[in-house]
């Protein structure tokens, strides 16, 4: 049975829908994707997320709305109270556990990354970067990069405005935030690949991003493609179990999910027809890597017709695509910390706060500990620096560790009867097919990218 002392419920099944979009459809999508896709050949890796986001995050994402439903606690608590309620152990909660501290870590150099983007956003606005050539604009991303005090104070910004919505809690907060971000989100999109199409080398970035060049296929890709589908949809770092707590038990858990793995592809194929017409129309390299968004496109934005707007409405679009996967991240440590008779806005800010703290090593690996490679011992971790490690170890460990967890818990603990009975209003095929998944199929994936992580040819 469900416990008592139930949380605030989302206010009707959109809200749902937008909101667990809004934890989804990220940064991941609009910046990590198409630098992913550039860099390990384009059509056929894209091919291969699409397949990894269909049939092995989408029945995470029910395992974990399941989990977060039944039990309405905090994330680090939740499935140890529905394990005991089935006859298992409540060390179970070690689901929660990794789950929380990936979010915990994520945002903590998440917030970074989003920071260089508002301060991108304003050197655009302001004609900071307007007809610069290109090796003054590496030396400007190089300059930024250097000053420990401006990356801290932007990342601080991006913080406090994630902290204030969150401080208002879920209807005022989250759900007003996802309401507002998910239209201005498509259209501010579909508006710059417009104009993407209409001034960028289509024809070749179509080809690049579109034909199946089946001889690039290779372990490395479908690896890389599928750890990139566990990062998209944020499987594994308890932002759905916590989101989860949040629907009525009548909820439905199939629809939301499909529905979030559909809007990111959707988003991830619509940054790969922004980015890349623009990158071959100005003979850009497509696989350069995270400063495609921050060195790479600038340099388009900055000798293109009408650069300066465009740059500027490019970089508040990830903005908001920052900003509600960052309110959900939050959401695990809130929902804890509330949970021990913590006031909401007292706990926003304590969460906010330490974050920051935890993200400082990582701000000054970029700087003053630049050359500081703590693990140089492990050779899969040799010569990586505070913020590729906190990157590494959320991403590579603590996110498919505690997806992994999920599928043996509600894939193997949990009977069938009581699976069918959980996921709710859905055919006896698609519980079955999703049943199946999270018992065979996902797991091997899983371990697949776990071990593929600490290998010495990892990149």
């Amino acid at each position: 049975m469900p416990k008592p002392n139930i949380p605030p419920s989302w206010s009707s099944q959109l809200a749902v829908y937008l909101g667990t979009i809004g934890a989804a459809v990220g940064l991941g999508s609009i910046w990590r994707f198409p630098y992913l896709a550039g860099t390990y050949g384009g059509g056929l890796f894209i091919g291969v997320f699409v397949i990894a986001c269909v049939f092995i995050a989408t029945p995470l994402l029910v395992a974990e709305f399941m989990i977060g439903r039944y039990s309405h606690l905090a994330p680090p608590v939740a499935a140890g109270a529905m394990a005991v309620d089935i006859g298992a152990s409540r060390r179970w909660d070690v689901i929660g556990l990794f789950g929380s501290s990936a979010a915990f870590l994520i945002c903590s150099y998440y917030s970074i990354v989003a920071g260089w983007v508002i301060a991108y956003a304003w050197k655009c606005a302001r004609g900071a970067l307007a007809g610069l050539p290109r090796p003054a604009l590496h030396a400007e991303w190089e300059h930024f990069l250097a000053d420990p005090w401006a990356l801290m104070g932007w990342q601080v910004l991006f913080l406090g405005a994630v902290a204030f919505i969150s401080a208002r809690g879920l209807g005022r907060g989250i759900e007003l935030a996802s309401r507002i971000r998910a239209p201005a989100l498509l259209i501010l999109l579909l508006l710059l690949d417009a104009y993407s199409l209409a001034t960028g080398d289509v024809a070749k970035a179509m080809r690049f991003a579109f034909a199946p060049h089946f001889s690039a296929l290779s372990g490395e890709v479908v690896l890389a493609a599928i750890g990139q589908a566990f990062y998209a949809t944020g499987v594994g770092a308890a932002v759905m179990l916590a989101y989860g707590s949040y629907m009525s038990r009548r909820s439905p858990l199939v629809r939301p999910a499909l529905i979030v793995t559909a809007s990111i592809l959707l988003v991830s194929l619509l940054a790969t027809i922004l980015v890349f017409p623009l990158v071959f129309r100005f003979h850009m390299d497509p696989a350069a890597g995270p400063t495609l968004v921050f060195e790479v496109l600038p340099a388009a934005f900055a000798v293109m017709p009408g650069g300066r707007a465009i740059g500027t409405v490019f970089f508040v679009l990830l903005i908001l695509a920052a900003l509600t996967p960052s309110l959900a991240m939050f959401e695990p440590i809130v929902l804890w910390l509330e949970a021990r008779r913590m006031r909401r806005q007292l706990a926003v800010l304590t969460t906010a706060t330490t974050m920051w703290l935890a993200g400082v090593a990582s701000v000054l690996s970029f700087n003053v500990l630049a050359r500081w490679h703590p693990i140089e011992r492990v050779p899969s971790l040799a010569g990586k620096t505070v913020f590729e490690l906190a990157d590494f170890i959320s991403g590579n460990v603590l996110l498919p560790v505690g997806a992994l967890l999920t599928c043996l818990f509600i894939g193997w603990r949990l009977q069938p009867a009581a699976f069918a009975t959980e996921i709710g209003s859905t055919t006896p095929l698609v519980w079955k097919v999703c049943r199946i998944m999270l018992r065979y199929v996902c797991p091997v994936a899983i371990l697949a990218v776990l071990l593929a992580a600490f290998l010495p040819s990892h990149p």
